[in-house]
């Protein structure tokens, strides 16, 4: 390999190594194994409350948001606006959320989540958490940065390629 070979394979983001691709592509096909586990998981979770997979986790936006405005679900969800509605108005008919004034502007409503409907789902969460934090000794604090600045990477390029799909009318 020349000079000027060896230079671009070691350019940002890359370390010169030769098994870079197959590494890629084992982090790839790993991705979508974890994505379809994922998926899987949270579909079991919801549906174990009479929810859809988005309704729970648009429960999960609002536990960590607080409060939000149909607009504010809108971005964070990438969903088209007459979904949202559509979607907090399901939530609301099962006792999950209720529409209130907003604090400070009365003209607007928020979307508020009733905590006491949600604690089943928060105790189990509680308990995968534990076991994500008993798997996670297995790793160094630089790995686990590592893996969390990987994570957030990857959700925001996620966010964005949804928000690039067409949406039904």
């Amino acid at each position: 390999m020349t000079s000027d070979e060896k230079s671009e394979r070691t350019g940002p983001g890359r370390d010169g190594d030769e098994d870079r691709e197959s590494v890629l592509k084992e982090m790839m096909e790993t991705g979508r194994e974890q994505s379809a586990a994922t998926i899987m998981f949270h579909t079991a979770v919801a549906a174990s409350q009479g929810l859809s997979p988005t309704e729970s986790k648009t429960l999960d936006l609002l536990a960590k948001h607080g409060a939000l405005t149909a607009k504010d679900l809108v971005e964070y969800t990438g969903l088209a606006p007459a979904s949202v509605t559509g979607l907090v108005d399901r939530l609301a008919a099962k006792g999950f959320v209720r529409r209130v004034k907003h604090a400070t502007d009365k003209r607007r409503v928020v979307v508020e989540l009733q905590r006491e409907k949600i604690t089943e789902l928060a105790a189990f969460f509680d308990d995968w958490a534990r076991d994500v934090v008993a798997a996670c000794e297995e790793f160094s604090t630089a790995e686990l940065r590592t893996v969390t600045r990987f994570l957030a990477v990857t959700a925001a390029l996620q966010r964005d390629a949804a928000t690039r799909l067409p949406q039904p009318e």
